[in-house]
């Protein structure tokens, strides 16, 4: 309970600090079209996904105990399932589907985290699907099922970008499983395009785990050593890494169970492979730890993105405020020179006989003065136009990138700069963006800190520590330490949001 708490607890700041700290801003100067956390809300994600035939199907419903998603050895499920907990049917029973829901459903409910790929259209959602299981495996996370991917067919097949849905939902997901199987372990053409363009681009390499399914249906050990090595020389080629992957081999028990041509092979070396099986199954678990570290990310990513995004927004204030104060200055001189002119003009001319020195000056302030008035309502605005121009073609000096983390921070905002510069012609308050700007920034630098710390104390508490301080102190201390270490790391946050 103790490690649960402190892992819930820290979940709950994280999207405490997104939503008070950078969810208002980011929508405030269009950064984001929907609160930042509602990517980040729902429980832990492992999306699955393979070339056709690859047996993810069976796979995931080996992993839940029932025959949740159809399989087969043609393509048999061309749309994107999400799978998750029925919390409302015991689990004591059979694993089976309790309820069923569309696309439709699934982007426009705010409890899911879907709502920004509406932008795939409806033909993505009419492939897009909830199922909800009663398997216990799915307590701590959610899976979402994909179609597999084929060499020949396109986008205009699909009717939606398939590498672009892939990309969001990698995106949104805690764990990446690509799975591959013993008769085909080379990669078409949608997963090559996935694995060596999408996937880098969308996620972390560590998010990311290869698994060769199907290793029962390998006619000895050599077969299997032999599809191992295709299979590591043709991710190595695909991926550009110097070093090979760790490819995970895993297949079903309840399939090899039902296999016909048993006698066919020799499957002595499948015991001998359970630990990698079991290695898999922890990884997948460890989903939910992956999530805080994909909160911090989170955090971190967007704070250090949206400072970089206001600062751009303070530096273009901050100059146009020192352009219009020497433009004011120089209109300023202008209509003093224009009205003395104009006076000593009459005063050498003698255009108007009679006139006194008092009138005379009179004259010379009048003429200033309308001068000035020209100056700061017709051309101080043309200039400051032609600032505003000159600033939108040479975004880049808004801000200095002397690094490369700087460069790739201010490729990914560059666009939004521009956007929010031409809506608003350049016109919103400087006081109000360096407010914004600090505490964003406070956010980044202290609050991401602080979360890393946390994260590093989390990984030093075991399982073993937990079940120990659930056992010796189950009635007396077990409530008060997790409301200390609840306290703690809530105290943390209150000093990151201020």
């Amino acid at each position: 309970m103790y490690r649960e708490n402190f892992i819930s607890a820290l979940r709950t700041e994280l999207l405490n600090m997104v939503a008070d700290q950078l969810t208002p801003v980011a929508l405030r100067y269009g950064y984001s079209e929907v609160p930042l956390e509602t990517n980040i809300k729902w429980r832990p994600q492992v999306l699955v996904m393979g070339n056709y035939s690859s047996g993810k199907s069976t796979l995931i419903n080996e992993f839940l105990g029932g025959y949740i998603q159809p399989t087969g050895q043609a393509p048999t499920d061309d749309s994107f399932t999400v799978i998750t907990y029925d919390d409302s049917v015991p689990d004591d029973g059979p694993v089976q589907i309790t309820e069923e829901r569309d696309g439709k459903f699934l982007l426009n409910d705010p409890e899911y985290p879907f709502e920004t790929m509406k932008k795939h259209g409806q033909r993505f959602a009419s492939h897009f699907r909830l199922k909800k299981v009663n398997s216990p495996f799915l307590k701590s996370i959610a899976i979402i099922d994909t179609p597999g991917m084929l060499d020949s067919i396109t986008e205009r097949d699909r009717g939606y970008n398939y590498q672009e849905v892939i990309g969001d939902l990698a995106q949104l997901a805690d764990l990446v499983l690509v799975v591959f199987d013993a008769h085909k372990a080379g990669t078409v053409r949608e997963a090559y395009v996935s694995i060596r363009e999408t996937l880098p681009s969308r996620t972390f390499e560590d998010r990311v785990l290869f698994v060769l399914n199907r290793i029962d249906e390998c006619t000895s050990l050599n077969d299997l050593l032999r599809v191992y090595g295709t299979l590591c020389w043709n991710l190595s080629q695909i991926t550009g890494r110097k070093d090979i992957p760790m490819i995970r081999l895993t297949y079903s028990k309840h399939a090899a169970a039902k296999a016909t041509d048993q006698s066919e092979r020799d499957t002595s070396y499948l015991p001998y492979l359970e630990n990698q099986r079991e290695e898999l199954m922890h990884a997948i678990f460890q989903a939910p730890r992956h999530r805080l570290d994909h909160l911090a990310t989170f955090v971190e990513t967007h704070g250090e993105r949206l400072s970089h995004f206001l600062e751009a927004l303070v530096n273009y204030r901050r100059g146009l405020r020192v352009f219009r104060m020497k433009r004011v200055l120089v209109g300023f001189f202008i209509s003093i020179l224009c009205g003395g002119a104009t006076a000593f003009a009459i005063m050498m001319t003698n255009l108007l006989p009679g006139m006194d020195q008092r009138m005379l000056i009179g004259v010379g302030g009048a003429v200033t003065l309308g001068v000035l008035f020209l100056w700061m309502t017709l051309i101080l605005k043309s200039f400051v136009s032609g600032y505003h121009r000159s600033r939108l073609d040479d975004l880049d000096t808004l801000t200095p990138n002397e690094n490369q983390t700087r460069r790739d921070t201010w490729e990914a905002v560059r666009g939004l700069v521009s956007a929010y510069l031409k809506k608003t012609a350049g016109r919103f308050s400087l006081r109000q963006v360096k407010r914004e700007y600090a505490s964003v920034l406070q956010v980044y630098e202290k609050g991401s800190r602080d979360i890393r710390e946390a994260l590093n104390e989390l990984s030093t508490i075991t399982d073993d520590e937990s079940a120990e301080v659930d056992v010796d102190d189950s009635t007396s201390a077990e409530a008060p330490l997790e409301r200390e270490e609840e306290g703690r790391v809530l105290k943390m946050g209150r000093q990151t949001h201020r």
